[in-house]
């Protein structure tokens, strides 16, 4: 089956913190690692969104040009989603020439099968600058359910659609001005004469089961109130309208969230040509393109649900003609709507909202630094935000680092690979299976499926609790069947089935968790006596641009070679591999963390 995990482009504005990242990275990661793991095709794609408003502001502050701050703030998320252990098939951004070819292709042909209206809206401008303010930028009570806390595109309390107009009270989140809202031109993507093929769809997949219920629910209730989107925007960075009369209008670009969500298809297109392949994305978008199944997972953080619900399929369906008004599809053919969208809810930290300009914020970038990138993706596929918003607390971090991680899992491989270090030196071959020996080779086999029915369907934190529930039975096997006091020579024959036992167990449970724990898998890998890397890694890779206009730019990307991504199924450890005293793979941490990142936080 062709897979494509289409993961939400993080806002080139600055590094990354935990909340970002437990939202669309680490879940995406997990679910695309398995899913090569169970003999998928998958493409994993993702990029910085660049453009926009709010990067001009920042750019403005700060004392730089918008150029130089994305190109800065690219290369930083990178760096960090590498170091993370996301495994990116490819990793790009969306200033590139590529990107904005296929962003006006699919505008423009929108806009030929009639999708994209021209009217006249009333936008907001900053009475000080005179810039035009981001619908996101605007806040306010909201004229339906009295939330006072509304943004200027939709109520996070009813979930109903706005425009910054209807807000009372209006309020710019950049300084507080009240904005003015003056008449301007715009096009907008006409939702009305798309909404009984959303609606025809969004069913389909409430009948499929498949989807999370608030992700569901919410998609078919925004349905009701379903109106023209302006797709356009007052602004001189982002992508040209490729229009007549507006292609050169300086002031006149592409809504930049019209153009992030293309990204999904664009950085596809980019990753085929880089392959030197350029055709080979249609395997994944294109119905009919490849005998294989074909299914497309989008993950982000359930504030933009409206975005991957409605406005890219609403996109992807005027694209293709596929509304009231017909058409015809452009070059690209008709492009698969998403199998589901899998949206995380929020990450607080110690019951409060992450805040950058506060400085209320765990930046990745330090975690990585301090506890390594699988302590902090154990947490967050443990007890992050999955299907309900979930708090982080140090004190959580610690107690969980150290009694699962350390005291669990490490626990049962550092003791494993020390008797076998003790008593032999090497895996030893077993001798007859006891039926003690048999049950937890039976439990753990059965493990592969309980798991990966659950990772395929991104049930990850039930997926980690029904591997580490089998940590705990092997453990168990080990308290049971004592080797520690198997001492005498006429015991070494139940000693090597008893070891051999456990390092089979240990070589699977490491399998079930790779997904979950990439970096510590190809340690416990070595440590059992495996040769060579098990799970993949990323690479950050500097390349050129691909076009006309991007000649002689350079850039860093994420991408891989996951074709040696290992099989979800038991494979045999080697006898006679060679075992030697291991040292600790995970690291516990002293209680003392707590109140030093405690004290980090509050004297920010």
């Amino acid at each position: 089956m062709k897979v494509l995990s289409a993961v939400a482009w993080p806002y080139a504005n600055g590094p990354r913190h935990l909340g970002h990242v437990a939202g669309f990275a680490v879940p995406s990661d997990v679910f695309s690692r398995y899913m090569r793991m169970a003999g998928h095709d998958v493409l994993m794609v993702s990029g910085s969104d660049e453009h926009g408003t709010p990067i001009l502001v920042l750019a403005d502050k700060e004392g730089t040009t918008a150029h130089d701050l994305v190109d800065r703030n690219h290369a930083i998320i990178a760096g960090e989603l590498t170091d993370l252990g996301c495994s990116y098939d490819l990793y790009t951004r969306t200033t590139t020439v590529n990107h904005t070819a296929v962003a006006q292709e699919l505008f423009e042909r929108c806009w030929e099968n009639g999708y994209m209206v021209e009217q006249t809206q009333k936008g907001a401008i900053s009475p000080s600058t005179g810039r035009t303010l981001p619908d996101r930028y605007i806040e306010g009570t909201c004229p339906i359910c009295g939330y006072e806390d509304a943004r200027g595109d939709q109520c996070d309390n009813c979930g109903n659609q706005l425009e910054p107009e209807d807000l009372i009270s209006p309020r710019s989140k950049i300084d507080g001005e009240t904005p003015q809202f003056v008449e301007t031109q715009h096009f907008f993507l006409d939702l009305p004469a798309l909404a009984d093929s959303l609606r025809a769809w969004l069913e389909e997949r409430e009948a499929s089961g498949t989807w999370r219920p608030n992700v569901i629910k919410f998609s078919l209730n925004i349905l009701e109130d379903i109106r023209p989107r302006a797709m356009t925007r007052d602004i001189d960075w982002g992508i040209p309208v490729p229009l007549e009369g507006w292609r050169d209008n300086p002031s006149k670009r592409l809504y930049v969230w019209f153009d992030a969500v293309v990204g999904y298809l664009s950085a596809s297109v980019e990753w085929a040509r880089r392959i030197g392949e350029p055709e080979r994305w249609r395997e994944w978008w294109v119905d009919g393109a490849v005998p294989d199944a074909q299914e497309s997972y989008y993950f982000m953080g359930k504030d933009n649900i409206t975005f991957h619900s409605q406005i890219w399929p609403a996109e992807l369906l005027a694209y293709a003609g596929r509304g009231t008004k017909g058409g015809e599809p452009g070059d690209f053919g008709v492009l698969n709507l998403p199998t589901e969208v899998v949206s995380s809810e929020y990450l607080t930290m110690e019951g409060k909202q992450f805040s950058t300009s506060r400085g209320y914020v765990i930046y990745i970038r330090d975690v990585l630094e301090k506890y390594g990138p699988d302590a902090i993706r154990y947490y967050i596929c443990a007890a992050g935000p999955e299907s309900q918003d979930a708090n982080f607390t140090w004190a959580d971090f610690v107690q969980r680092n150290n009694s699962e991680l350390v005291a669990g899992w490490g626990n049962l491989v550092n003791r494993t690979a020390s008797m076998i270090a003790k008593s032999f030196g090497e895996i030893p071959a077993p001798g007859t299976l006891e039926p003690v020996d048999e049950a937890i080779r039976e439990r753990t086999l059965a493990a592969f499926d309980e798991v990966g029915s659950l990772l395929a369907r991104q049930r990850i934190k039930a997926a980690v609790a029904a591997a580490m529930r089998a940590v705990g039975e092997v453990n168990k096997y080990v308290t049971d069947t004592e080797p520690f006091r198997l001492k005498g020579e006429d015991q070494r024959e139940r000693l090597a089935t008893v070891l051999h036992t456990l390092v089979q167990c240990v070589s699977d449970l490491n399998t079930m968790l790779a997904p979950v724990l990439p970096h510590s898998s190809n340690v416990v890998h070595g440590v059992i006596g495996g040769e060579g890397a098990f799970m993949p890694m990323p690479e950050l890779r500097e390349v050129t641009g691909l076009d006309a206009g991007d000649e002689g730019r350079t850039y860093p990307v994420i991408t891989g070679e996951y074709s040696s991504t290992p099989a979800w199924e038991s494979r045999p450890v080697r006898v006679g591999a060679p075992v030697a005293k291991p040292t600790p793979v995970f690291t516990k941490l002293d209680e003392s963390v707590v109140s030093e990142e405690l004290a980090e936080v509050e004297g920010a």
